[in-house]
Formats: C-alpha cells, sequence, structure tokens
C-alpha cells in the first residue's frame, strides 16, 4: 500500500514514517508543499496524507487543486489542534478526514485503513469491461470518459451479460432475469432492448476502441464478448 506524506515538521514525518514502514506501508516523503503537490498529481499512491501549514503551496491549496484536476485519492489532513475553521473547511473542500496533532500513529493507521475499505467499496458498484465501465449507481455506461445513460431494463440485461462475459444466455433467461418472466410472452422485446443497448454502445465508440459488443448467437440467444 503506498502512502504519500507531506509533512514539514521532521519528527512527526520520521514517527509517522517508521510507524507506517513497519506495518507494511511503502512511504514516500515530502517536506515542501510544491513538490508535494507535483508528486500527489501524479496519481500513483493510495492514500495523501496532507499536512495544512507547509511552505510553498499550502495542504488546502495542494487539496482544492488535485480535486479540481479530478485525481479522487483519499486526503487525511493533519492539522493544529485549534485549526477548526481549517478542519471544516478541508472537508468541504473534499479531504475525507482529518486528524489534530498530537496524534498516536496507530490512530492513522486506523483512520487510514478506515479510507481503504471505503474506496474498496465504492468500487464494487463498478463492472469494468475493458474500457467500458457500468455505474450500478448511476445506471450509466461510460468509456474514455464518455458517459451515456440507460433504462432500467437496459442497465439489468448489459449487467447480466457484463458480468459473465463470452457466456451465451438464451432469450429465455434473459427474459426471466430481466423482466421476470417464466415463460416466453412470444415478443421481440429482448431483441428491442439490444438493439437499443447497441446503439448506445456504438456511441461510445467514437471516442476511442469499444470495449465489447454484444454478439446474437443464431437459434440461441446473446453474449457479450470483449474486444
Amino acid at each position: 500500500m503506498k502512502v504519500l506524506l507531506i509533512e514539514d515538521e521532521q519528527k512527526i514525518a520520521d514517527f509517522v514514517c517508521e510507524g507506517l514502514n513497519d506495518r507494511g506501508f511503502v512511504v514516500s516523503h515530502c517536506a515542501d508543499g510544491d513538490r508535494g503537490f507535483e508528486i500527489a498529481s501524479q496519481d500513483q499512491h493510495d492514500i495523501i496524507i496532507l499536512d495544512i501549514m507547509l511552505p510553498g503551496r499550502d495542504g488546502l491549496d495542494i487539496l482544492q487543486s488535485l480535486r479540481n484536476d479530478g485525481i479522487e485519492t483519499p486526503i487525511i489532513l493533519l492539522t493544529a489542534r485549534n485549526e477548526l475553521g481549517d478542519r471544516i473547511k478541508g472537508l468541504y473542500m473534499g479531504a475525507d478526514d482529518y486528524l489534530a496533532k498530537p496524534f498516536y500513529v496507530e490512530e492513522l493507521i486506523a483512520r487510514i485503513h478506515a479510507q481503504l475499505r471505503r474506496k474498496e467499496g465504492a468500487l464494487q458498484h463498478i463492472v469494468q469491461l475493458g474500457s467500458l465501465q457500468l455505474d450500478c449507481l448511476s445506471r450509466q455506461i461510460s468509456c474514455h470518459g464518455q458517459y451515456v445513460e440507460l433504462t432500467t431494463r437496459e442497465f439489468s440485461l448489459l449487467e447480466y451479460l457484463m458480468r459473465s462475459p463470452n457466456l451465451v444466455f438464451t432469450r429465455g433467461q434473459i427474459l426471466e432475469h430481466v423482466w421476470g418472466y417464466d415463460f416466453d410472452p412470444c415478443t421481440n422485446v429482448v431483441d428491442v432492448c439490444i438493439k437499443r443497448i447497441r446503439r448506445k454502445i456504438n456511441s461510445l465508440d467514437k471516442v476511442g476502441k469499444m470495449a465489447g459488443a454484444i454478439e446474437s448467437v443464431r437459434g440461441t440467444g446473446y453474449r457479450l464478448n470483449p474486444r
């Protein structure tokens, strides 16, 4: 687990680095706000521990710039105990947590683990297939930063196919899973829905190579074939 510590007080930096290294974290330390922002902008760390008072750019300026640039790495602010206003401002600006000095490294580690668990939980609602993503909360598909919304039926059908790529599903299986029918209503409702989903996926193909295509399997049904 990679941690970036941006902290100019050497004593604090030393005991934090030692405590985190002892528990298996890989820690990078920077004592300057300008350099810290450059490193944080590379978005190569699992979490950032950020002091507010720094030489060069201060912590709140770094925080705001990172969030404006779309970097969503969890950030824990380190603050003086009397900096209530800065703590509140930092949370509104996108900080995930804060810790007032002085603190025990064990508490910092507990807060790091809490943020990492939250991050892992947030990723569970994303179904990824190559560059194609299905967001189970917003019911959108995306590819290379372009988004298209799905109807409830379209979402359920595409999720069904994306969670089992290359497997062939019959129309009967799709009808039962998506529409709740345990019989064939003798309509082309599946085919019509597939056609709409294909059109929406194809609209995303304009921004890059499509991650996959819904293929018709003659006499059987459909499958999602990753490309």
